[in-house]
């Protein structure tokens, strides 16, 4: 076969790599979560389990656990057809959420598309990087789309970063720590979402 004729997307790609990396990762995430469990399990450590340094340790691992399959899903490839329950999206959310910057209400039932609950992951991931001094989210379904506002006492406003979501002015090229607007934007576009964002002094509202 022709290799020219089987090219596949850079967004399609750059998703294989995120999954494949996340994927690699949990394996050995899982093996340090399970040795962490046995030790403090094991009479031959008495009070092991119960140190700070032990504690540190398991809560740190599961941390890592939880945002690892969040960035699965959020930078992973999305079938349209798959579907996540609402108990799983609980998860994820903590997950995308992990550094407790944002209080996050889901207002939201049923199951949802993957690639909606993508998008909302990566919503949920522009409004942490706009609000680094934490705030308070609502993510809110409005079928067929979802509604996220959030509210803070200061944000940290960077135009040229927004104008991925916002559709004006020009946008910059993201930081690594930034890639989740242009993603956010690319996976709307295929989905055939209308994307919406604004962005003030107080808070932030993303739309799709």
């Amino acid at each position: 076969m022709n290799a020219r004729s089987n090219r596949m997307a850079s967004a399609d790609l750059a998703g294989l790599v995120g999954a494949r990396l996340c994927h690699d990762l949990v394996s050995p995430l899982g093996a340090i979560g399970n040795g962490v469990e046995l030790l403090q399990m094991s009479p031959d450590f008495p009070g092991l389990g119960d140190s700070p340094e032990m504690m540190l340790i398991a809560d740190a691992v599961a941390s890592a656990r939880s945002r690892i399959q969040a960035y699965r899903m959020a930078f992973g490839l999305a079938a349209g057809d798959q579907r996540v329950s609402l108990a799983d999206l609980k998860r994820l959310v903590e997950g995308a959420t992990g550094s407790g910057r944002l209080a996050v209400t889901l207002d939201a039932n049923g199951d949802f598309a993957r690639t909606e609950v993508r998008m909302l992951l990566l919503a949920l991931m522009c409004l942490e990087t706009a609000m680094p001094w934490g705030g308070q989210v609502l993510a809110l379904r409005v079928v067929p789309g979802w509604r996220i506002v959030a509210e803070c006492d200061r944000t940290r406003i960077d135009a040229d970063l927004w104008a991925w979501l916002t559709g004006t002015g020009t946008a910059r090229a993201p930081q690594p720590s930034e890639v989740q607007f242009p993603l956010l934007s690319e996976a709307a576009g295929a989905a055939g979402r209308n994307l919406r964002a604004e962005i003030d002094e107080r808070g932030a509202e993303i739309v799709f």
